[in-house]
């Protein structure tokens, strides 16, 4: 068995990573074709990666153009406790105004666990009215556990 192998997560594993974190790099096309690479807080969309941004935002652009996306979540410090997802898909614009508040109310709860939703809805109403909110599409998984080197 090879090395890149011996450290893929399985589907179990990668569920896992993704529910229990919180934030993930994602990477859009710019218009001269370098990457757009942003830090964002994420939220749980039916198993997708789900998250909204400022309509004007530079990644909103570049999806409105050219949908796909990477996401990274990682963690770890040391070299053999190194464990990522590397998502590769297509971000769908959500539609749906509700949707897009659902999608920032799940955002807003990651992001502040334990504020009682009362107090994260009058924020997520205020900022939704600028924000759109999409979800990927997964097209291919890649993923690593260092840990199962030793």
């Amino acid at each position: 068995m090879n090395q890149r192998a011996r450290i893929a997560m399985p589907e179990a594993d990668v569920t896992a990573l993704i529910e229990g974190s919180r934030k993930l790099q994602l990477a859009t096309i710019n218009p001269d074709g370098t990457p757009h690479l942003v830090t964002m807080f994420y939220g749980l969309d039916e198993g997708r990666i789900a998250f909204w941004t400022y309509g004007k935002a530079q990644k909103a652009v570049n999806l409105a153009r050219d949908p796909r996306v990477s996401c990274l979540i990682e963690t770890g410090d040391d070299y053999a406790e190194l464990r990522g997802v590397l998502l590769y898909g297509v971000a769908k614009q959500v539609g749906e105004r509700e949707r897009v508040l659902e999608i920032g109310m799940e955002i807003a709860r990651r992001m502040t666990p334990g504020v009682p939703d009362a107090d994260l809805r009058p924020y997520v109403e205020l900022t939704g009215r600028k924000r759109i909110a999409y979800v990927v599409e997964r097209t291919r998984v890649v993923s690593w556990d260092h840990r199962r080197l030793t």
